[in-house]
């Protein structure tokens, strides 16, 4: 079965930088028709005109995504560009810190709301579509479309400074999971990539700020011993759209280095 994604339309949500750029780009080089979606217009600018090619002209949309007329706009301006939308990749992602003692200073409602709710409405938006799609075209067979969420092992690990936004990962796992089932009768699959000891935009900004080891200490607490690239996010997101992951659909495909896989006590400790 063939990783391709040549000739799709996709919409790719916080392609300015880091692993959603990492995988806009990687799209745009597999021959597919991507629209990037993000809030820095400047940015979004120059890497668009970076990756345009005479056979590959790629588009850009700026706009707040947690605002429901964005999301609409997103859609149609994607639809009078490329006619159409075959995959969606929820890709914006915003890392807020949280202080669970003081409702203040505590970015838990921002951190579901730019994390979960305006990919969750994105996700409707574009399944309906999809659906309209396949009933105009008369295609009864095969899958009609693919969504990606882009997640992260925070989900699964306590992180109370994170508090916010380990929680609105969480939900997404289950939202991936859930709409993954309520999608299938329609043929449209939902899976997610959950990102850990990978260089995101995130993670950048932190070592850039760290003083002292964490690259190194990120290292040690991974089996693979190093951090991973955004490319080899946007290889197993290219693989979750095509059609190669045809029978895969509400999986949680975890992209870290096995750092999951392991106890950070050591067994001496014991």
């Amino acid at each position: 079965m063939s990783f391709s994604i040549e000739g799709k339309t996709a919409i790719i949500t916080g392609a300015a930088n880091g692993v959603g750029l990492a995988i806009a780009r990687r799209f745009v080089d597999e021959g597919a028709h991507v629209m990037f979606a993000d809030m820095d217009e400047e940015k979004l600018a120059a890497e668009v005109q970076a990756v345009t090619t005479e056979d590959n002209r790629p588009r850009y949309f700026v706009g707040d995504l947690r605002q429901k007329l964005t999301l609409a706009n997103l859609l149609s301006s994607t639809i009078a560009e490329f006619d159409r939308v075959d995959i969606l990749v929820n890709g914006a992602r915003q890392v807020l810190k949280s202080d669970p003692l003081d409702s203040d200073l505590d970015a838990f409602e921002d951190s579901l709301q730019q994390n979960v709710t305006a990919s969750l409405r994105l996700t409707q938006m574009i399944a309906r579509r999809m659906i309209r799609q396949a009933e105009d075209e008369e295609k009864t067979e095969g899958c009609i479309g693919s969504i990606v969420n882009l997640t992260s092992i925070a989900a699964r690990r306590a992180h109370p400074e994170l508090m916010g936004y380990s929680v609105a990962c969480a939900a997404l796992d289950q939202m991936t999971r859930a709409m993954a089932v309520a999608l299938a009768p329609h043929r449209i699959r939902l899976n997610a990539v959950a990102i850990g000891s990978v260089m995101s935009g995130s993670l950048q900004a932190a070592l850039k700020d760290d003083g002292g080891d964490l690259r190194a200490r990120i290292g040690a607490s991974t089996p693979l011993g190093r951090i991973g690239g955004a490319d080899e996010v946007a290889e197993a997101v290219q693989f979750l759209a095509s059609e190669a992951a045809c029978f895969v659909t509400g999986q949680i495909l975890t992209v870290d280095g096995g750092r999951t896989l392991i106890d950070p006590v050591s067994i001496a400790a014991h």
